[in-house]
C-alpha cells in the first residue's frame, strides 16, 4: 500500500529486529491498514501480508511504544502550513449483545441521568 518513497520516510521510527530475521515491516504495516481500514478481523488478514498473528502482535507492539504517534507528529511538523481541514470519520463496531445490555439494567440509561441534571 506504500510506496518505497512513504516507506523511506517512515522506516526510521520502527524499532529494530532482534534476532531472528522478521516479515518485512512494509508488508506488516500495508496489513495493519488492511485490517483497520476494512474493518476485518486480525485473523481475516489475507496471507500476503504475513502471519495474522504477526500483524496483531506488531501492532499492539508498536502502539505501546508510541510508534504510530511519533510518525503522526513528525510527518505533521513538516508538512508546514495547509489550507486542508481534516475531519475524523471514525466509527466504532458494537457488539451485538451490547444493545441488550440497557434493556437487562446492567447500563445505565443516559437519558434519564441527563434529565436529572
Amino acid at each position: 500500500m506504500l510506496t518505497p518513497e512513504q516507506m523511506r520516510r517512515i522506516e526510521p521510527y520502527f524499532p529494530l529486529s532482534h534476532g531472528m530475521p522478521r516479515v518485512d515491516v512494509c508488508r506488516v504495516l500495508s496489513g495493519i491498514a488492511l485490517v483497520i481500514r476494512n474493518g476485518l478481523r486480525w485473523r481475516d488478514s489475507p496471507s500476503d501480508y504475513g502471519p495474522d498473528k504477526t500483524i496483531d502482535n506488531r501492532f499492539i507492539r508498536w502502539s505501546r511504544l508510541g510508534v504510530f504517534n511519533r510518525i503522526l507528529a513528525e510527518l505533521a511538523a513538516q508538512g508546514g502550513e495547509t489550507d486542508n481541514l481534516m475531519i475524523d470519520a471514525t466509527h466504532l463496531k458494537v457488539h451485538r449483545t451490547a444493545a441488550r445490555l440497557l434493556k437487562k439494567g446492567l447500563y445505565p440509561d443516559v437519558l434519564d441521568a441527563a434529565e436529572a441534571d
